[in-house]
Order: C-alpha cells, then structure tokens, then sequence
C-alpha cells in the first residue's frame, strides 16, 4: 500500500499531494480520492481504462507477460492440476483446501444443485423460444424470492450459504435453461457425478435414455469453467461489484454481472467466433478472410484472435488448445464443417507470420467455441456457460467488498456537456 510517496498536481495556483500505492504486482497507483474534496475537479476516465476501482486479493492480471493468477497461483497450473471446484475454493477462501477441506466442500455443493421444486413454474412463465441468457437472468434474480434465508448481507453465515447455493444451483439453471428451449423435460442432478460430468448429464439426457459423459468431455468441460472462473475487473465483474455497493441481495448482485456478460462485446466472444466460422463456410475460403484481416484497409477482423488484455498471448488458450484437440480427437471433425474450417484456419493463422508479429494467436473463445460446438452445444448455450463459469468469480468479488471497511456506494463523476441553466418558457411562447 503507501510507501511514503506522492505525486504532486498543480493546476490554477493549486498544489495537491496525491498518495502513490505499491501493489504486490502491477503498477503502482495514484490515489485521487481527495482530489474534489481538495482540489474541487474530477478525472476523466471513460471506460476506466487507467483507475482502479477497488484494491482486491483474488485475481492479477499481466496482459504484457500473458499472465493470469488466481490468489497467485498461475491459471496453466491450476487447469493442468487442479479442477473446478478446487479452484472455486482457493477463489472464496484464498487458499488451496486440504483433502478433507475440498472433501467437504465438494459434498456441501453437490448437495445444493437442486432447485426449488416451485421454480419450474418460473421457467415455463417464458416463451418457448426465449434466450438462455433471458431465462438466466430472470431465475438468478428470482432466487430471491425462494430462498430468503440467504439475502441478509449483513449476516456471514447467509452469505456463505448464499455463495455455496449460487455455485451449486448454476449448472442446474443453465441446464434447464437449455432443456427448456428445446422443448425437453428437464433432467435433474445427480450427486454422483462430478461438477462438469452433472452438468453435462442435465444438458444432454432425455427420459428414454441416459447420457453417459464421456471423461475426456467432462475433463474439457471442467478446463472451460476453470479457465473462465475470474479475470481481474471486467465489465461483469465490476457490475456485480456496483449492484453489491448498493446493499442490494446477492441473487440480485449476479443476475446484473449475468446481463452485463450477455452483452456481445464480452461474454458472446465464442459465439462470434462460432458465426465467424459459419460466415467462413469452408476451408477453401480461409485465404480470403486471412487477406481481408490483413489488410489495413479493410476494417475486417478475424474473431477469436488476439486479446484486448492479453498483448502476448492468452494464457488459458495454451491449455485449452489441449482439450481442442482431444475432444476434436474424440469425436471427429469430417461431418462438421464449421469444425474443419475451425482447424484449417487455426493452422493457417499460426504458420503465417503476420499473426505471430501482431501477437494475434488464437485465444480461449477460439477454442472454447470449437469445443462447446464440438459437444453438440447451439451458440445460444455459449454465454450461459460463461456465466455459470464466471459466478464463483463474481461471488468472491462480491464477499471480498462486503468485507471491505471502506466500502462506499459506486457514485461515478462525469463530464457534463449539457445546456447551461435555463429557465422555462411557456408553451405559447415557444
């Protein structure tokens, strides 16, 4: 935190000494919280590309390096090693748990992956041909109203329950979400299985005949919603972290994070890959598109390539390439054309040098949309999936500020550009 430095601003005869913070890793840190009260102006920061909003323990970031850690753990490690549930341990309570501490918490979770009878009700209030993420957003924020022993922030024990239910209830919902549009009964959880198996199994058994999940799919699986479980202070997160300022529940708090995620901008990067690949049709025509990316020109550009964070390359997209290329392994690519157009352009890519000197490697959307496409998911189901993926995130940024003793209500600043004072004129006289 401070080290004795600051940094002085002088404008119109005003001298100001701001704090400067060290961080464990990153850039230091000009503090400007007194900056109005002392100085009577405001920074401008669309986009809050340069401010930090919070100080935060859980996640670190270095786009430069291509590096993402979970409470200082290295992502590649933890998707090679550990598994979902392990990593939404270290997430809330940050630390790696002890076999008997993971033991527990994997039975406390599978034992709340059932949902309230009564809301299968809410899902069939919706149109048939309702979005997923419709259907996630309005059952997340109406968890409020099944489960009430668990929305006083106040109390740590309900926010603990609250936390455990919202990791273990996700897949059900996204599942059912799934089944509900098109048109299946819904398959409920069996505690049994394991996280991303469970999951699976709700997605793609019927009444008539079980789904047997395949332990390379379940694995692959398991790699998407460890890969996607936080990354630092993005849009979703940082709404989620704005809803919670307010005081507001913690069903309401991630069905907001869950609505900024549908946006296409975030979390619909897979999805747009996936449509990239239909627009690409066959292989025959990657050159085309690969020329249109590379001419300056020409404002087309190839999804899935690159990442706004990310300057090197994406750290997850190393390990997910892996699980690419057992499940393609698996189950074949020769009757799925998007799939090859996928593989063919993912080589042509990576052998031409331009993308290696633009550092535009394929990324996690890239080969988390093949995959996802690969299991028999329609691109409709990608974000859902993002965001049941991303919820222990929001969860333990959520507790994280509830805990903060400088917690303040989220009240941006702006640069009006408006008319001045005006007074009103009379209709007659206008």
């Amino acid at each position: 935190m401070a080290d004795n430095r600051s940094a002085t601003l002088r404008f119109d005869n005003k001298e100001i000494e701001l704090p400067i913070y060290s961080p464990t890793a990153g850039p230091d840190v000009i503090d400007i919280r007194k900056l109005y009260g002392q100085g009577g102006v405001f920074t401008y920061d669309p986009g809050f590309t340069s401010t930090a909003s919070c100080d935060s323990t859980i996640t670190f970031i270095d786009g430069d390096k291509g590096e993402l850690l979970h409470r200082g753990y290295p992502i590649d490690q933890l998707a090679e090693k550990s598994h979902y549930l392990e990593v939404c341990y270290l997430l809330l309570y940050g630390e790696l748990p002890t076999g008997k501490q993971l033991e527990d918490f994997e039975s406390l979770v599978t034992n709340h992956t059932m949902l309230h009878d009564q809301m299968s009700y809410f899902f069939r209030g919706f149109r048939r041909d309702a979005h997923p993420m419709a259907i996630l957003v309005g059952v997340v924020g109406a968890m409020s109203a099944f489960y009430h022993d668990s929305t006083d922030i106040s109390d740590p024990q309900q926010r603990e329950v609250a936390s455990i239910r919202l990791i273990a209830k996700m897949p059900t919902i996204a599942a059912w979400a799934y089944k509900f549009s098109i048109g299946q009964p819904f398959i409920y959880p069996r505690n049994d299985l394991d996280y991303a198996s469970n999951f699976l199994r709700m997605c793609f058994a019927v009444p008539a005949q079980d789904y047997e999940v395949n332990p390379i799919l379940s694995r692959a699986m398991d790699r998407i919603f460890t890969l996607h479980a936080d990354h630092e202070q993005n849009a979703s997160t940082s709404t989620v972290r704005l809803a919670s300022s307010s005081g507001a529940n913690p069903f309401a708090c991630i069905a907001a994070g869950i609505a900024c995620l549908w946006g296409p901008a975030h979390g619909g990067a897979n999805q747009a890959c996936l449509e990239m690949l239909k627009e690409i049709g066959t292989p025959d025509r990657i050159p085309e598109f690969i020329a249109r990316a590379k001419d300056k020109d020409d404002n087309y550009r190839l999804m899935g390539f690159g990442h706004r964070v990310y300057k090197n390359h994406d750290p997850r997209a190393t390990v997910l390439k892996q699980s690419a290329d057992e499940v393609l392994n698996l189950l074949g690519v020769e009757d799925n054309p998007l799939l090859q157009v996928a593989k063919e352009l993912e080589k042509q890519a990576l052998e031409d040098p331009y993308f290696s000197e633009k550092k535009l490697f394929p990324n996690v959307d890239f080969y988390s949309g093949i995959i996802l496409e690969a299991m028999g998911f329609p691109t409709s189901m990608f974000t859902p999936i993002f965001a049941l993926s991303r919820t222990v995130g929001w969860i333990s940024q959520w507790k994280e500020q509830l805990d903060d003793p400088q917690l303040k209500i989220g009240r941006p600043r702006q640069l009006y550009q408006g008319a001045a004072m005006r007074d009103y004129v009379d209709v007659e006289k206008r």
